[in-house]
């Protein structure tokens, strides 16, 4: 591969998962592209650890909390969010596989996303709050790389249900080399920042990825666009919430072996 084209797909990546407008103008395989979605996930972890080392110093947790869900939206687009909200409404409203389908292509929201969806903020903003002091900084900066992972697990081990739509482009030019890139990268951060307990969330977010994509393909036959972002939001969640429990518990397993 040229640099030119890892310049291209990492391109692709950011003006796909943030709100940053890098994307390519000439339209290009979006499939080799996923190899830095967790690398841009570290990215996006690093500017909320640096926007809460910052809020910290003048405001109260609640509010830094606050502000970090806010920020994720906003440097996302909500664009995972989106796809959970409507997969709530897809997965839980609907009872047969064409009925699901349906229910995921309507725009509308229904009860299920509206009550996912506030459980979902509810929850990030509760885990924000109680991050330990010790592992604030490397939780927060390590936990968007993971989740995003998990979509390139699901993107990889699942087939995509319909013949048109926004995953599709995914599986164009889709390789190997993209998940085993983006493992690496994942697992490195992870390393690096948390130590062992890093490659425990990592295959946390793992584990829970397969688990969704497993549940859809039997409901669905495959995956779609927003069950990928559904895939990141639970992953997101899962990685904070077992970092929470394991370093609230016991603060001792964070030893990150640069440190």
């Amino acid at each position: 591969m040229s640099p030119l084209n890892i310049v291209r797909d990492l391109r692709q990546a950011i003006g796909f998962l943030t709100i940053f407008p890098l994307a390519p103008s000439r339209a290009a395989e979006m499939g080799p592209s996923r190899a830095f979605f967790p690398l841009v996930g570290l990215a996006l972890g690093g500017i909320l650890a640096g926007l809460d080392f910052g809020a910290r110093q003048v405001l109260p947790d609640a509010v830094v909390a606050a502000l970090l869900v806010a920020a994720l939206l906003l440097l996302t687009r909500a664009i995972h969010t989106e796809g959970f909200l409507d997969a709530c409404d897809g997965m839980l409203g609907g009872y047969s596989r064409e009925k699901r389908l349906e229910i995921l292509r309507d725009t509308h929201v229904g009860a299920f996303a509206v009550a996912g969806g506030m459980s979902l903020l509810l929850l990030k903003w509760s885990l924000f709050a109680n991050v330990p002091d010790g592992t604030r900084a490397a939780l927060l900066g390590v936990f968007p790389c993971l989740s995003r992972f998990g979509m390139v697990t699901t993107m990889a081990a699942f087939g995509y249900v319909r013949e048109k739509g926004l995953g599709t482009a995914f599986q164009d030019g889709a390789s190997p080399w993209q998940v085993i890139f983006g493992f690496v990268t994942a697992a490195v951060a992870a390393g690096l920042l948390l130590g062992a307990a890093g490659l425990f969330l990592l295959g946390a977010a793992i584990v829970v990825s397969l688990g969704v994509g497993t549940w859809t393909e039997r409901a669905l036959g495959g995956t779609t666009g927003d069950i990928y972002g559904a895939v990141n939001e639970v992953a997101e969640v899962t990685v904070l919430l077992v970092g929470v429990a394991v370093f609230a518990s016991a603060p001792e397993l964070y030893q990150p072996p640069l440190w």
